[in-house]
């Protein structure tokens, strides 16, 4: 029977909220989640984790791990003595215990006394009474995010100021899902911290995506996710708690959810040691749309994310996080909303990093997710088309906004034309752009930034023709496709698929206008004017495409010979856009998708260490001993050979990583091309 009469009774908010889950209250423990996760998603199963406790004499382990409905770890299994070893050598690392420490575990079946463990994997017979530390087992299975064993005995219950959240553990983290951060909203109105009567939350399932283009999802979605490795208990000291890693996702302003599985926190909470936050925000016209009344001011979306940054101000340290290390990360749209919120004053000072993935700059699609619309110019550009479309056409804009408030939440974000833009609304944005030539705050907070070594190949259809002029012209109104070829900045290859040949040109004057120029620029102008203490610059040079989207297949995907069926990411091919994701989530498995090759495990291993590195340190160079003492041998392989990433400044103005194998560090690319295009370095001052 798992209830006993330690557990607190919970009132219960709805249908399967548990009453009597575990919980540090009534365990008088924190709960450190322990796992060794080398990324090999195919041996997960065969890792075994532990849930640490805080000293009890032996009996009162054994009575806190059965309320947890587990057992003392039991040692044995296929890798527990290298397991144990790298986890107990990390709290040696970490100094929570000393060198020497003893653990309490499962005592062999018939003993006289109790067993305990230490680093080594040295086991030993001691006196029952001592009051030491405890490994409690793990059993709950690795499964996929949208496949997770909801048995009761995983569930823990904790409480977060006002708040009571029951949530439970995988194999690879606890996990508290579907948490409100905000009052449901009205639509166009700005959402506001949460503040319900509500206090008791059965957290085990994920809260609605928002209404959004392709359909499904609700208008009450301000929802979010938490994977965290550490649960605090009694008394649990600041020093404790970890870095948080808040993220939003990307889908053009349009799409996504923080419940997709590619976002899925558990590997980088257990490999990094990180919480993750996955939040939902509201898309389209939901998000953004914007009217001359003075009222509707837009950015819907954007303030939904300050306010959900506010939640884990107030809330983030029962979860185990540190309110005064959050790093806001995202790409694509998310990284567009990383760089709003690094100029947002009612952002500013809730995070203390950021990372930009593949942010969007420059011509075409690219151009109003980083130079944003003031609420007149978007008027012609998406409103107009909207009122049309709806028939909202009114003098009067209260009767406009009254009449779109009556439609159809999923007929309006699948009209020919929506509202997906950032504005000036003088609140939550207040300049064109991120102003990083100094003319007005900034978060001053280190950045990392870059993106896909070919992301505009996403951006734009195969050319119908080997027609290469017709082509350019096609992709660049300026300058002329004659300009351009006439440059020989560009030149088309001489392989052997004529329309690919023009591809290979098309695609990378994409990504030099729509990513890399002013990306580029915006890095050194930064630099310059001391917006940000320290800037790292990247540029991934390899991919795994998500099968979700994979433009102009099979171009972004590995080419496929007999030895290699699922792909030889050694042969030359394009590294679009998303196509890092799977890498810095380590998430491969939550798709069951092969490594490749015997790099692919390595790599994942890498762009996590990295990602996770930069939230505990802002410094995305994850340290020697770091890597020594959790026994990631792989990486500390990879990044001694590749040298440390240098940030830029002094000599190291333009300092470019080349994430790939091997690792290397380079100089910004396509110099030349950039100021043939108009985006030179000096764009913004």
């Amino acid at each position: 029977m798992r209830l006993a009469t330690t557990f607190i009774a919970l009132p219960l908010l709805f249908a399967g909220v548990m009453v009597g889950a575990a919980s540090p209250a009534s365990l008088s423990s924190s709960l450190t989640f322990l796992y060794q996760n080398d990324l090999d998603w195919p041996t997960a199963p065969d890792h075994s984790g532990a849930i640490l406790l805080e000293p009890r004499n032996n009996r009162a382990a054994v009575s806190s791990c059965e309320a947890l409905g587990e057992t003392l770890l039991v040692p044995n299994g296929t890798f527990f003595k290298s397991d144990v070893n790298s986890l107990l050598s990390y709290l040696n690392f970490e100094g929570l215990f000393p060198t020497s420490q003893e653990f309490w575990i499962a005592t062999k079946s018939g003993g006289g006394s109790c067993q305990t463990i230490s680093k080594g994997a040295d086991i030993r017979d001691t006196s029952c009474e001592r009051v030491l530390p405890a490994l409690c087992s793990q059993s709950a299975p690795f499964r996929p995010s949208g496949d997770q064993d909801k048995d009761p005995r995983f569930e823990l219950t904790i409480s977060a100021q006002d708040l009571t959240v029951t949530g439970y553990r995988d194999h690879l983290s606890f996990r508290f899902l579907g948490l409100p951060y905000g009052n449901p909203p009205e639509r166009f109105t700005y959402s506001t911290l949460f503040s319900g009567a509500q206090k008791v939350f059965n957290a085990t399932n994920f809260g609605s995506q928002c209404v959004q283009t392709g359909g499904g999802g609700s208008e009450d979605c301000l929802f979010l996710n938490i994977f965290t490795p550490f649960v605090p208990g009694p008394g649990t000291p600041k020093s404790a708690l970890k870095p948080v890693m808040f993220h939003i996702h990307g889908g053009s302003f349009t799409s996504g959810s923080a419940n997709d599985a590619t976002f899925d926190g558990g590997n980088l909470a257990s490999r990094g040691d990180v919480v993750v936050v996955d939040i939902n925000y509201r898309l389209s016209t939901l998000g953004f749309l914007a009217l001359e009344d003075g009222v509707t001011n837009g950015n819907f979306g954007i303030a939904d994310m300050t306010v959900a940054l506010a939640w884990v101000q107030k809330y983030i340290t029962s979860f185990g996080g540190d309110p005064d290390r959050v790093t806001i990360f995202g790409q694509s749209a998310g990284a567009a909303a990383v760089r709003a919120l690094l100029a947002s004053p009612e952002a500013i000072g809730n995070f203390s990093a950021a990372i930009p993935m593949s942010n969007l700059a420059g011509e075409n699609f690219a151009t109003s997710f980083s130079l944003y619309f003031t609420i007149s110019q978007l008027q012609p550009v998406a409103v107009d088309p909207i009122l049309t479309e709806t028939g909202c056409n009114r003098t009067d804009l209260a009767d406009v906004l009254a009449c779109l408030r009556s439609v159809d939440a999923e007929t309006l974000v699948n009209l020919p034309d929506v509202a997906r833009f950032i504005v000036i609304d003088g609140k939550f944005v207040t300049s064109e752009q991120l102003p990083v030539d100094g003319s007005s705050p900034v978060a001053h907070v280190p950045v990392v930034m870059g993106f896909m070594r070919d992301d505009g190949a996403a951006f734009i259809g195969f050319p119908p023709n080997s027609d290469v002029t017709t082509n350019i012209a096609g992709v660049l109104s300026s300058p002329s496709a004659a300009d351009v070829e006439a440059s020989g900045l560009f030149p088309t290859p001489a392989g052997p698929n004529s329309t690919l040949d023009v591809f290979n040109v098309t695609a990378r004057i994409t990504t030099d206008v729509e990513f890399r120029c002013l990306d580029q620029a915006a890095a050194i102008s930064a630099l310059n004017h001391s917006v940000f203490p320290d800037i790292w610059f990247y540029q991934f040079n390899k991919s795994y495409q998500t099968p979700g989207f994979d433009p102009n297949a099979p171009v972004c995907d590995a080419p496929i010979d007999a030895a290699h069926p699922h792909g030889d990411p050694s042969q030359e091919y394009f590294k679009c856009h998303s196509g890092e994701l799977f890498f810095v989530w380590g998430n491969l498995g939550q798709f069951q998708l092969p490594f490749r090759d015997e790099n692919d495990l390595l790599f994942s291993q890498l762009a996590s260490d990295t990602w996770t590195s930069f939230a505990r340190t802002h410094d995305p160079n994850p340290s020697h001993a770091f890597l020594t003492a959790r026994g990631y041998t792989g990486t500390l392989a990879l990044v001694k050979e590749g040298g440390i990433w240098e940030p830029l400044g002094g000599q190291n103005e333009r300092a470019l990583r080349l994430l790939d194998m091997p690792l290397r560090m380079s100089t910004f690319e396509e110099v030349a091309q950039c100021d043939f295009l108009g985006l030179p370095f000096d764009t913004f001052g």
